[in-house]
């Protein structure tokens, strides 16, 4: 419990009150004329607001971005805007941070934050034929930008870091209840050893990496993201699974659906649905971890109440058993398996 503790003191968003955010919004010269709404971000600090910038006489709406200090460097956060800049300038829809002063990235008090410009939209509709179709057609763009050059400081998608770090967070966390401890571990480390036998990627590209449909938006010109704050390195297959649900039919339907329009802009390599169950065990494995590291940041007990309860534990050492079924089946398939 006291490396966990440990950890969480690198992670303390306690100095950051309202005064402190007007005041590093006013070195930008952003005169803030309302409040500051706190909006749904657990990992940052997230707030709307309205603001004249230089000589408007009308205040516009911006969203600013406080980042959990010390998760990422200055350098990976840059790497993360000049990846929205492309993106941006190639005409793929996300919403890239404001250059204020010269930059998008800014610092005060300790902390490096980032402005937007607020927009709004509407949820993204996983049934919906027609969202799918745009979202293939978005995420074929933004891999086309993606595969065009590679990140130097942003991590990868790795067994390294989702699965032995992860693992290692969990079982030293003092956590998972002693009664549960021999099933837990030994159910983890199948579902480790199996996932890393089959994660093997042949390439790896620049993703979004966290592309689910609580982070897509969608207005009648198509899906976007707010912000890349997970993007890393890792297999197009990443930004793509989790769009999937059902049986392996309903998951070949609505992924042949996707790729339709996703060929049209870049090539699908077929061999990487092999990789979608090794990414559901690491998603899985790397939640549970960052629950566990984050458990001392007051938002969460609040937000995630269920979590570490007795009940809460015997359920994931069942999903993990589920996942290790999984893992044993033949992968999804584009050609029907009779």
């Amino acid at each position: 419990m006291s490396d966990i503790k440990a950890t969480m003191a690198t992670f303390d968003f306690s100095t950051l009150q309202p005064d402190l955010i007007i005041d590093a919004l006013q070195q930008l010269g952003l005169d803030v004329s309302s409040g500051l709404l706190a909006l749904n971000s657990y990992e940052n600090r997230v707030y709307q607001f309205s603001a004249y910038q230089g000589a408007a006489e009308t205040a516009a709406k911006f969203v600013v971005k406080f980042y959990r200090p010390q998760r990422w460097s200055e350098a990976q956060l840059e790497e993360e805007h000049q990846f929205a800049f492309e993106l941006a300038n190639a005409d793929v829809p996300v919403v890239a941070p404001l250059v204020i002063q010269g930059k998008s990235l800014h610092s005060y008090h300790g902390f490096y934050f980032a402005v937007y410009p607020s927009r709004g939209g509407r949820g993204l509709e996983t049934d919906n034929d027609q969202h799918l179709a745009m979202l293939g057609r978005f995420l074929g763009r933004l891999h086309q930008v993606g595969s065009a050059n590679r990140f130097k400081h942003r991590p990868s998608f790795s067994v390294q870091s989702q699965l032995i770090e992860s693992q290692n967070t969990l079982l030293n966390s003092g956590f998972i209840p002693s009664y549960l401890q021999p099933a837990f571990t030994s159910a983890l480390q199948q579902v480790i050893d199996l996932a890393s036998q089959h994660y093997k990627p042949n390439s790896i590209i620049r993703l979004h990496g966290d592309c689910h449909a609580g982070n897509l938006f969608y207005v009648d010109q198509g899906p976007f993201f707010v912000d890349l704050d997970d993007c890393r390195m890792g297999p197009a297959i990443q930004d793509l699974w989790m769009m999937l649900s059902g049986d392996q039919k309903e998951q070949r339907d609505t992924l042949e659906l996707i790729l339709e329009e996703y060929e049209q802009h870049c090539d699908f390599d077929p061999s990487e649905l092999k990789l979608i169950e090794p990414l559901r065990a690491m998603r899985m494995v790397h939640y549970m971890a960052w629950l566990t590291k984050r458990w001392q940041d007051p938002a969460f007990p609040m937000n995630f109440p269920w979590f570490n309860t007795d009940k809460y534990w015997e359920q994931q050492c069942l999903a993990l058993k589920e996942q290790l079924f999984l893992l044993q089946q033949a992968p999804l398939s584009l050609v029907p398996q009779y």
